[in-house]
């Protein structure tokens, strides 16, 4: 069995059988009919994920690896805000009429700030550090700003990268203030595994730790009953991760870095509504 899937099914059953509904609340999400998009949840998860020995990624369903990573270097390393930098429509509902997401997710990585080793955006400090100063308890990155929020179509939900160096190991803590477990439960989670080894091989490190810490972890209603029959299904093991060894500078990365060895799913034919 994929841990990935123990995770999930776990998390889910939990959610399932522990967690409080928000039906009497005024909730803000929408389905495309109109009617509020409702959830159960659980508070404050936390799941951990040695890279070491596995890479997380279900076999209850296929996982769109390639597309994933395509999204997370669409803001971590092109540090874009327009859809028409990306190769998927994961972002089209949230886009204006120019493709802007406005100063959300890749516009915060791509502003420049001043260090003490010179100015430099998010994403080329944590990587300095982790070269230069890689036993540093500061190497974080975060993206919820609240000086720009009125001004991103979305506020950030995958916010921030704590990441921390024990011997030749790279863990990362990714903080999410609200996670659709169907939806894209598993997709940020491969999504920020996948940038932990590559950040990790970059740095002349090895994969460690990965933690997710999500403060609301939720199911809409309308997935419920996917859910459940999701989670009833066999795990199989899990597949064996490929990352191209010969890539030693993190702008170097494209999607096609990336390959999943004896992948095993199951078919998942169900619709997923998406609230918005």
């Amino acid at each position: 069995m994929s841990f990935a899937d123990k995770v999930f099914i776990d998390t889910c059953n939990d959610i399932l059988t522990n967690g409080i509904w928000d039906t009497d609340c005024d909730v803000r999400p929408r389905w495309e009919d109109g009617s509020p998009a409702h959830t159960i949840k659980k508070f404050g998860v936390v799941n951990r994920y040695d890279l070491s020995k596995e890479f997380p990624i279900l076999t209850l369903r296929k996982t769109f690896l390639k597309s994933a990573i395509d999204e997370l270097l669409w803001i971590w390393q092109k540090k874009s805000n327009n859809i028409h930098d990306l190769g998927s429509h994961v972002w089209d509902s949230w886009a204006d009429e120019t493709g802007s997401i406005g100063k959300a997710y890749g516009y915060q990585l791509g502003v420049k700030h001043n260090y003490p080793e010179g100015q430099m955006d998010q994403v080329d400090k944590a990587l300095w550090d982790l070269k230069h100063n890689r036993y540093s308890r500061r190497i974080i990155t975060n993206i919820y700003v609240h000086a720009d929020l009125s001004e991103m179509a979305l506020y950030p939900c995958a916010y921030s990268m704590t990441f921390n160096v024990t011997g030749n190991r790279l863990n990362a803590i990714l903080n999410q203030r609200s996670q659709d477990m169907l939806a894209a439960n598993i997709w940020n989670v491969c999504q920020y595994a996948a940038l932990t080894c590559m950040f990790a091989q970059v740095s002349g490190l090895e994969p460690g730790e990965f933690v997710h810490v999500i403060a609301d972890a939720h199911i809409y209603d309308r997935h419920v009953p996917i859910v459940r029959e999701l989670i009833t299904k066999e795990p199989f093991d899990a597949p064996t991760f490929i990352m191209d060894k010969s890539v030693t500078d993190f702008y170097d990365f494209t999607k096609d870095s990336f390959s999943l060895e004896s992948y095993k799913y199951h078919e998942f034919t169900a619709k997923i509504p998406v609230a918005v």
